[in-house]
């Protein structure tokens, strides 16, 4: 079987944009979810709307594929899935390495959609001596200082991060010495790579503070529209006795 240190996705060589590659899981998801219902072709309305982008944007990403679809018919569902698995480099394996086994590196070895999608988890890693061997969703974890030797037995290409902030640059660096050329870094730290390594950075805090500035300005949203609908203040004459005193009168703007 074919490895992820083999074969590269040629989306960079056939002139892509980044932004369409980000877009393509997202078509592939919805995708995959009508191949499962059987349904044989999607319009790109339809399509677009599943996906959470405009119909326009989607036909434009398709057409660096060199897909257009069929008037009056729409996209060959089944043909899509193949496409763009191809263009994302899922039709073959890649063996994956997480380092930190702890809640979350263990619940993401526990994930049973990685292989469905392309991805193997082939090792665990882990800095603590008395983990070593622990098997998790099957698989024993081996201690760091076996990393090199692990990444070029297992021949991988991509290495997920789930270690403590502390630790995760100098697994980066281990990483990377050892041949990993993509990383998704769970980490909450930024990481330096050389140029040609990849990494790609997951941040739960920093997605839920975009929601919270989000419910926050929802609610502002709301107090203005009930200061809005609030009546407006009548003028009160001049020397009207108000609950307080002498109450000024309004004047005309």
């Amino acid at each position: 079987m074919a490895t992820g240190r083999t074969h590269r996705p040629a989306t960079r060589s056939r002139g892509i944009p980044e932004a369409t590659v980000a877009r393509l899981p997202l078509y592939l998801r919805a995708l995959t979810a009508l191949s499962e219902r059987s349904v044989p072709t999607v319009s790109s309305e339809e399509l677009a709307t599943a996906a959470g982008v405009n119909s326009a944007k989607l036909r434009k990403d398709f057409s660096y594929l060199g897909s257009y679809g069929t008037r009056g018919v729409g996209y060959d569902v089944e043909y899509l899935v193949y496409q763009i698995s191809r263009e994302l480099g899922l039709t073959q394996d890649w063996p994956v390495a997480i380092v930190g086994i702890g809640n979350l590196g263990a619940a993401l070895a526990n994930y049973g959609g990685f292989a469905s999608r392309g991805f193997r988890v082939a090792a665990l890693i882990d800095a603590d001596p008395a983990m070593a061997g622990t098997p998790v969703a099957g698989i024993p974890v081996q201690h760091t200082d076996d990393l090199d030797r692990i990444i070029s037995d297992n021949g991988v290409s991509i290495g997920v991060i789930t270690t403590p902030p502390g630790a995760a640059q100098q697994v980066c660096d281990r990483l990377v010495a050892a041949g990993v050329t993509s990383i998704l870094n769970f980490a909450p730290t930024v990481l330096s790579v050389p140029e040609g390594v990849d990494v790609r950075k997951v941040d739960l805090s920093i997605e839920l503070q975009i929601l919270a500035f989000h419910e926050q300005r929802k609610a502002g949203e709301d107090i203005t529209v009930e200061d809005e609908a609030a009546p407006p203040m009548r003028a009160t004459p001049a020397g009207r006795k108000g609950p307080d005193g002498d109450m000024p009168a309004v004047m005309p703007a």
